[in-house]
């Protein structure tokens, strides 16, 4: 059964009960108004009617006399004799009675009671009958019957009560229909939502949105709320195809970058075996005549295996770099405990100052460093700061590179400046990213573009931010802001 159905069915239920409790009430109210009415007036009537006893040879004559006006078509006078027989067989009655044969039914002597009213219908005629008993010096000797005609009283309340049925059938029918046309109108919403979770569910993509017609009712809440939910999804469903999509150009670029130095590695193995080979052909046929020298190859050798050296070393670099991304996918977390700052920054500028470059390498002004502690792990603090000063000696072939530090409120920032080749305001935004080069051959400055993707996750791991200033041809300065911790507690 539909839930439109079901709403008509229950509003035509309460309709039906609301009628048949309201059609009772009234018919009460009417059908004892009416009877009321017909009692009092068949009181007065009674009251009217005065009882003569006449004593003759035969016993007690009991004669009424009916008052003057008294609508015979309306009320019939019957008398029963106790006094000649208490069996009632002796009647009188009058003569509008006597015409249409209607006898009034007759009680036993030892039941009659005091001013008894009740209804009797003879033959199709209904009646409503008032009784009092004769009483003459207290001794019962009759009992006065008058009846009222009530077949107008009796019609009238039977075309009511048809009337009440007639009109309650047509209001439930028309409730009914009026019911399944409003709570079609009403549950349309809800039609439409399921029609858009159907288009999702076959493909229509998450896009679409449900439209709205009364935003304060309860359908209108639920359609906001459902918007809202297909929003989330979307927005959660972009996200993961997004990074599926960065995954996958994360081991198309990793894939890359390990096939060089393996291309490398493979191909001064296939040299050294070609001359490995040619040294044992030389000992079988010492007659044989080698293109090469002894110290030739001996040099080619030296050269083969220096470079697999430095390809290895790449290759571990590298891999040491994608394990410290996948620790940040995974969300790694390190220990962290209270450092002095400044003790952590003269170690990564004394190391510095051993590093391959062609740049003048300074330090200073650190006097915002002094007494300053933060809250870090002192090894990834010193990788992010070796990263960004790698950095500033390989894009700058001339020139200088500085680490100084400044303080902003509660915040300590420690930069690297050079006066290197810069980076362009479009790529600016990009270097955080995975694998991204400045330069366009990948080849010109040597490296993996994961040395800023992995001093992000540091900075962010440590509550931090990467701040980048920077101007093509003029150098760049990367600031490492990191919140202060509070001093008290650090010395506590």
């Amino acid at each position: 059964m539909s839930i439109r159905l079901r709403l008509a069915l229950w509003y035509s239920g309460l309709l039906a009960v609301a009628l048949v409790a309201f059609g009772v009430l009234i018919y009460s109210l009417i059908y004892n108004n009416t009877m009321t009415g017909l009692r009092n007036q068949l009181t007065r009537a009674v009251d009217e009617v005065n009882v003569r006893g006449v004593l003759s040879i035969d016993g007690i004559n009991l004669n009424p006399v009916a008052p003057r006006g008294m609508n015979a078509e309306i009320y019939g006078i019957q008398i029963v004799n106790f006094a000649r027989d208490q069996n009632g067989k002796s009647i009188e009655r009058s003569p509008n009675l006597e015409q249409n044969g209607i006898v009034f039914p007759v009680p036993a002597y030892n039941q009659v009671v005091s001013n008894r009213i009740h209804y009797y219908n003879s033959g199709g005629l209904p009646f409503l009958i008032y009784e009092r008993p004769v009483v003459l010096n207290g001794t019962l000797v009759g009992l006065l019957q008058v009846g009222a005609f009530i077949q107008t009283e009796e019609s009238f309340l039977n075309q009511l009560r048809t009337v009440l049925w007639l009109s309650g059938i047509a209001a439930l029918i028309v409730a009914f229909v009026l019911g399944m046309f409003l709570s079609k109108k009403a549950l349309r919403p809800i039609g439409r939502i399921t029609e858009a979770a159907e288009q999702i569910q076959s493909g229509s993509g998450l896009g679409l949105r449900i439209p709205r017609e009364k935003p304060n009712d309860e359908i209108g809440r639920l359609t906001d709320t459902l918007n809202g939910m297909l929003s989330r999804i979307e927005r959660a469903y972009n996200h993961l195809e997004e990074s599926n999509a960065a995954q996958r150009r994360f081991v198309s670029d990793a894939s890359h970058e390990l096939r060089t130095p393996l291309t490398t590695i493979r191909g001064n193995i296939d040299l050294l075996g070609k001359i490995w080979e040619a040294n044992d052909a030389e000992e079988a046929d010492s007659g044989k005549t080698m293109t090469l020298s002894a110290a030739e190859r001996k040099e080619m050798a030296k050269d083969a295996v220096r470079d697999i050296a430095d390809e290895a070393r790449r290759m571990s670099g590298l891999v040491n770099n994608l394990l410290s991304l996948a620790r940040a996918d995974a969300g790694y977390r390190v220990e962290m405990e209270p450092l002095p700052l400044q003790q952590l920054v003269e170690e990564a500028a004394r190391r510095a100052s051993f590093l391959p470059r062609k740049a003048e390498w300074k330090v200073g002004p650190l006097h915002a460093l002094e007494g300053v502690w933060v809250h870090g792990n002192r090894d990834y603090l010193l990788q992010l700061l070796f990263i960004l000063i790698e950095n500033g000696f390989k894009y700058t072939p001339s020139g200088e590179v500085r680490l100084f530090a400044i303080r902003s409120g509660d915040r300590i920032g420690l930069a690297v400046a050079d006066t290197g080749i810069g980076i362009h305001a479009q790529d600016i935004p990009h270097i955080f990213d995975r694998f991204f080069r400045a330069d366009p051959s990948r080849g010109e400055t040597s490296g993996t573009g994961l040395g800023l993707s992995i001093a992000k996750w540091i900075a962010d791991m440590h509550k931090g931010a990467l701040e980048v200033k920077s101007l093509p041809s003029q150098g760049s300065m990367f600031t490492l802001w990191l919140p202060v911790e509070d001093e008290t507690v650090s010395n506590g």
